[in-house]
């Protein structure tokens, strides 16, 4: 028996809203195997990161390429936010240049891992919402969704950019900097919001993502802030001789974090509908419904 039906376990659920919920979505993550999906999606998230760096930092070098003060603000206001690679372009800003092969490449490479990323919280998503195989998207319109995932991702990734350049920029003192955090902090709560709607073949309302894109949001600001400290402890404490492969190892592991908190807000969402209608029937696929004519 899972220790989430135990005697003890079902009386405090039955006297606590928030420890019912709470137990529910930890079994859920259980029973939908969601930790294997979540560490899928930081791996094609990884396989995007360095072309899709390779493609940002071309674009920079080709947009800056006369002007290396305003290289020189992007660069210490917004690339360090991004663990280790964004402080080593800090450390060297020659390293930008602009190539159109290169931009070509990374922008390749990047599109069909991202894709995969999406495609695969797609599916988790399915799992998540228990939506039956037969019954789930094809794969032409998983992909479809999925690029319709990388453009709001990347729009809100921008957006993120460009509140951490003018932070950096213009040195703003706290109180400048908690009006900029805060609309970060909207900008993903909004953005997972909309992750959580459109990329599943589940129909969630907007007011059934909410609760989970809430705590999510605050938990990618965190991350995003701690990701470089997260990185290079784990590089620190791997040496010299295991350095590359604790690079590998910690921007994984800042990966999965975003991941997991993704897939488990998503769990949480299911969790509150099981406690509110019994069921998951009302955000199922209308092909999904029994036939009562």
């Amino acid at each position: 028996m899972a220790w989430t039906t135990s005697d003890r376990v079902m009386a405090l659920r039955g006297r606590h809203i928030a420890i019912d919920v709470g137990v529910d979505t930890l079994d859920g993550w259980r029973r939908h195997i969601s930790g294997r999906n979540a560490s899928v999606v930081a791996f094609f998230g990884f396989l995007s990161i360095f072309p899709l760096m390779l493609a940002a930092t071309t674009i920079l070098g080709f947009v800056l390429r006369d002007n290396e003060e305003l290289q020189k603000k992007i660069i210490e206001g917004a690339l360090d936010e991004i663990p280790v690679i964004g402080r080593e372009l800090a450390n060297d800003p020659t390293a930008i240049d602009g190539n159109i092969w290169v931009l070509l490449i990374g922008l390749g490479g990047a599109l069909w891992s991202a894709t995969k990323a999406f495609a695969m919280i797609h599916v988790a998503q399915d799992d998540v919402w228990e939506v039956d195989v037969d019954h789930r998207a094809p794969m032409p319109v998983q992909r479809g969704r999925a690029l319709l995932g990388l453009v709001i991702m990347g729009g809100a990734q921008i957006a993120n950019l460009a509140m951490a350049t003018l932070i950096g920029a213009f040195d703003l003192p706290l109180g400048g900097r908690i009006p900029l955090y805060a609309t970060a902090l909207g900008i993903n709560i909004v953005v997972l919001a909309a992750v959580f709607h459109a990329l599943t073949s589940a129909h969630p309302t907007w007011r059934d993502v909410w609760p989970g894109a809430i705590p999510a949001g605050f938990a990618y600001v965190i991350i995003q802030q701690f990701g470089t400290d997260i990185v290079l402890r784990i590089m620190q404490n791997a040496g010299d001789t295991y350095g590359q492969f604790a690079l590998v190892l910690g921007i994984v592991t800042w990966l999965s974090f975003l991941s997991i908190s993704a897939i488990m807000a998503v769990e949480l969402n299911a969790a509150i509908i099981r406690r509110r209608d019994g069921s998951l029937d009302a955000v199922q696929p209308d092909t999904a419904q029994p036939d009562t004519a």
